[in-house]
C-alpha cells in the first residue's frame, strides 16, 4: 500500500499561508541547520561518547587487578588512564562506540532546527 503525503500547501491568499509554506519549506531542506552547526553537533556528539566510554573503562579498570608486570605505580595509573581515554576517542571516530554519537546528534541537529525554524502565527 503506497500512502503519498503532500508536501504543498493549498494556495490560498494571506499572508499567514505563505508564513506556513515558508516553514514547511525549511523543515524539508534541513531545519534551517547550516553544515557548522551539523559539524559541531557531531564532535560534541562524538566527544560526549568519548568522555562516556572512558568513564566506563575506567570503571571496569578499577575492578580488575593490579598488575604485577610493569611495577605499578602512579606513573603507569596516568598513563593507563591516558591510554584508556586514546582507545575510547579512536573507537568513537571511527564510527565504531555504542552508538550513542549518532543519536545524540540527530536530537541536538533536531533540536537546533526548532530554534532556528520560523513561529508560524496561528491567529488568523
Amino acid at each position: 500500500m503506497d500512502i503519498k503525503i503532500a508536501t504543498a500547501l493549498p494556495d490560498t491568499a494571506g499572508a499567514s499561508s505563505d508564513k506556513a509554506r515558508s516553514l514547511q519549506r525549511s523543515m524539508v531542506s534541513g531545519g534551517g541547520v547550516t553544515e557548522k552547526q551539523r559539524l559541531q553537533a557531531k564532535k560534541v556528539s562524538q566527544d560526549f561518547e568519548a568522555l562516556f566510554v572512558g568513564m566506563m573503562m575506567k570503571s571496569m579498570r578499577e575492578t580488575v587487578g593490579k598488575d604485577t608486570l610493569t611495577g605499578g605505580g602512579h606513573g603507569e595509573e596516568v598513563y593507563r588512564s591516558l591510554l584508556d581515554q586514546e582507545y575510547a576517542n579512536a573507537s568513537v571516530k571511527r564510527g565504531g562506540g555504542l552508538g550513542l554519537a549518532k543519536v545524540l546528534e540527530k536530537d541536538i541537529i533536531r533540536q537546533e532546527s526548532r530554534k532556528v525554524a520560523p513561529k508560524v502565527d496561528r491567529q488568523e
